[in-house]
């Protein structure tokens, strides 16, 4: 597929930002990166991205900037902080893409500041699928903001995405990315329990996700992390404490709501447990040591 070339700020390049930024490059659009992180960006500069000092510089040479962030207080950093998005020449024209995992109250609040001294619009448009299939071009993104907005967003989601879907007003996708996460982190914690399950059956634990194709408990996630749990492969992908941090701010909504979500409550007292074990930088597969016992290495 061509794609007609944009000019693109990536701001935050971790495992979700470095592998955004490389597909964007592959799609051949113009690519500047920001992170304090220098190496990081080095990598990427190798790869053909434009190194910007400051997220405010990143932003200044482009027309879209997505940010790729891991809380709300940082992207509120990234965007007015000193030399943050926010003092990139005004330009109303500028669209910032969140692609972080960030509260729905939030976003809004961000939304709303960000028009209000700028005049940029504002799309909140986090992801499902993780660093490889964002190399592929097959995210899965729900986004919120204004229709206009979500639309302009198309130049870029379509280099990254393989379902874009228009949730609501802003907030609306990272209300969606909720429900996300909470499936997954279900879907995580029965498949590494099915895995073990096979294990202590003597049943190779790699084959589950062949025989049970097609079937009602097929899915993406016995898929990938079937095989990843089973060799106790922890390549990084995603992070546990990423993953504490969105099911906390389910479970803040359901507090909110007053909603009962008991299955919500056991997941996330797992991984603080994780967590607290130290395994909170490692890979979502790294939840297999709580049948192997904790000890990293």
């Amino acid at each position: 597929m061509t794609f007609h070339r944009q000019r693109i700020a990536v701001v935050g390049v971790g495992i979700m930002g470095s592998a955004i930024a490389r597909r964007l490059l592959e799609c051949g659009h113009a690519v500047s990166v920001f992170d304090p992180d220098k190496a990081k960006v080095q990598a990427l500069q190798a790869q053909g991205a434009h190194a910007a000092p400051t997220a405010a510089d990143a932003a200044a040479a482009s027309d879209f900037v997505i940010s790729s962030l891991n809380a709300a207080a940082v992207v509120e950093r990234a965007l007015f902080g000193e030399n943050g998005v926010a003092d990139a020449p005004a330009d109303a024209q500028r669209l910032v893409i969140d692609m972080s995992s960030i509260d729905p109250p939030s976003t809004r609040r961000l939304a709303q500041t960000l028009r209000e001294r700028t005049g940029m619009g504002f799309v909140d448009a986090p992801l499902s699928g993780g660093a490889p299939k964002a190399l592929l071009g097959q995210l899965t993104v729900m986004a919120g903001g204004s229709v206009e907005d979500v639309t302009r967003a198309r130049a870029v989601m379509d280099s990254l995405c393989a379902n874009y879907t228009h949730m609501g007003e802003s907030g609306a996708g990272q209300t969606t990315k909720l429900v996300n996460q909470l499936l997954c982190a279900i879907g995580f914690q029965a498949v590494a329990e099915a895995v073990r399950i096979a294990e202590a059956g003597g049943v190779d634990a790699s084959k589950l996700p062949a025989a049970l194709a097609g079937g009602r408990a097929d899915s993406q996630i016995l898929r990938e992390f079937g095989p990843k749990m089973a060799a106790r492969d922890y390549t990084p992908t995603g992070r546990i404490d990423n993953m504490l941090k969105d099911l906390e701010a389910v479970q803040g909504f359901a507090q909110g709501q007053r909603l009962p979500l008991p299955l919500a409550g056991i997941v996330s007292e797992l991984h603080r447990t994780f967590v607290a074990a130290g395994l909170g930088p490692e890979d979502t597969a790294a939840m297999m040591r709580q049948f192997d016992g904790y000890a990293r290495g």
